[in-house]
């Protein structure tokens, strides 16, 4: 796979990079046509072994998303779980779940469905200047998964006046909140997202797929169990081709070559 299409979505791989284009009009808005494109470029990235890290951008549009499609909304009030929540929920769930580390570059406003799209990625690097928020107050309505993923990040006092207000915050508040990892303060959030995909990309592929395990159980488990976990996957890492190719480079004064395995 190298460069392919689903629709809404686009998909284009460099070397270890994979990024995933949105393309769905100058809003790149999530509607249904959306999310199954998203999903089908998700079951090709998670056979790719190969891959180092995935970058989620806006392509071409004005924005990196700018939420739900409200005209879709008249067909699903009766059936909204069947229709819409459920599948957008596995969507980014299995975003989330990649293996490999992932970044949104966020170059347009992600408002309502499309910062829970951004918030489904491990980082996230914005433009100076862009809007950031969970809207759907304003239109009496609720961001589920995104409440979750806010509250994780800033802290529920913070999480709780953006979805209540339905306010937007700017790159450099989002920032200072650790709702972002990096603003590009010149060029694009694409730029500045391939730079740090770069870096990733230089170290321990098996590393890093184990360090987001190990976040990730940091969040979602007991802490004995998220230790013990932890023991399991140390050793792993000691058994791998990888740190012993890393311990060989330092000693030889090169860069190491990393398997992933």
């Amino acid at each position: 796979m190298t460069d392919a299409s689903e629709g809404a979505v686009n998909v284009h791989v460099d070397g270890r990079i994979a990024e995933i284009a949105l393309a769905n009009g100058p809003l790149n808005l999530v509607t249904r046509a959306l999310l199954r494109s998203l999903n089908k470029i998700i079951d090709e990235l998670e056979m790719q072994d190969d891959l180092r890290c995935v970058i989620v951008h806006g392509g071409s549009a004005r924005a990196f998303c700018a939420g739900s499609d409200i005209k879709e909304f008249v067909d699903i009030f009766a059936d909204a779980s069947e229709k819409k929540i459920l599948f957008e929920d596995m969507v980014l769930r299995r975003l989330a779940r990649l293996s490999m580390p992932t970044i949104a570059a966020i170059d347009g406003p992600a408002l309502g469905g499309g910062l829970e799209l951004a918030l489904a990625c491990d980082l996230r690097v914005c433009r100076a200047g862009v809007a950031l928020g969970l809207t759907e107050a304003r239109l009496g309505g609720l961001a589920g998964n995104g409440s979750l993923r806010l509250t994780r990040l800033v802290g529920p006092a913070r999480a709780k006046e953006l979805l209540f207000t339905g306010a937007t915050i700017d790159a450099e508040r989002a920032l200072s909140w650790g709702l972002v990892n990096r603003v590009a303060a010149q060029g694009s959030a694409l730029s500045a997202a391939r730079e740090l995909a770069h870096a990733i990309c230089a170290r321990g592929p098996l590393s890093n797929r184990f360090a987001k395990q190990l976040v990730d159980a940091a969040l979602d488990q007991p802490l004995d169990a998220a230790l013990s976990f932890s023991t399991v996957v140390q050793q792993k890492i000691f058994d791998s081709h990888d740190l012993h190719e890393g311990a060989a480079a330092f000693f030889a004064k090169r860069e190491p070559e990393f398997l992933g395995r």
